[in-house]
């Protein structure tokens, strides 16, 4: 019960600061030099906001593409490198179901493991999703709380900038910062 306890009271002291800390990064009208190459690749501008038909669009698009990319991943895994154990491509139906947990944060397993999943599927599919998708619910509870608070306007901001901001200035630092933590547990 103490354990629980310190962990609540942990959890309820960061709350403030982290959410004052994400609505600083996600309200900056400023564009930081390392953000510039990926409006370039996914050619957007970051002062274009999005209606919620635009914003909604990107999103599912975005997710759409994902899980085809998780999909042919551990379909063709077998002719892939990092497949130390000859591992051969995930069956249809088993692929289908990790690639909409996966894409979907929900993560629901229906495999063996290293038995079913490669090196290569594992990292590149599964573990960037874990770490993806949440970046993308992050983006739209922004949108959300964005079309809240912003009564009388129709723009809820931009996907690819709160995308990339959830991903690099949020996940990221606290990625870090607790693995550090965990590290130091051992």
């Amino acid at each position: 019960i103490t354990q629980i306890l310190v962990y609540a009271v942990v959890l309820v002291a960061f709350a403030y600061p982290l959410g004052v800390y994400m609505a600083s990064v996600f309200e900056s009208r400023r564009v930081r030099l390392s953000e510039g190459w990926f409006y370039r690749v996914v050619r957007t501008s970051p002062e274009r906001e999005q209606d919620w038909k635009t914003y909604a669009k990107s999103v599912l698009v975005f997710s759409v593409l994902a899980s085809a990319l998780v999909y042919a991943i551990q379909r063709l895994q077998g002719h892939i490198f990092l497949n130390p154990d000859h591992v051969k491509g995930v069956p249809s139906h088993i692929s289908l179901n990790t690639a909409a947990s996966f894409v979907t944060n929900t993560n629901w397993q229906f495999y063996g493991g290293e038995y079913t999943m490669s090196y290569f599927t594992q990292v590149a599919a599964l573990a960037s999703q874990q770490y993806i998708s949440a970046g993308v619910g992050i983006a739209v509870l922004v949108a959300v709380t964005r079309g809240l608070s912003r009564r009388s306007s129709t723009e809820l901001g931009n996907f690819w900038v709160d995308l990339y901001r959830a991903i690099v200035y949020v996940l990221l630092p606290l990625s870090l910062i607790l693995g550090v933590i965990l590290l130091s547990q051992g």
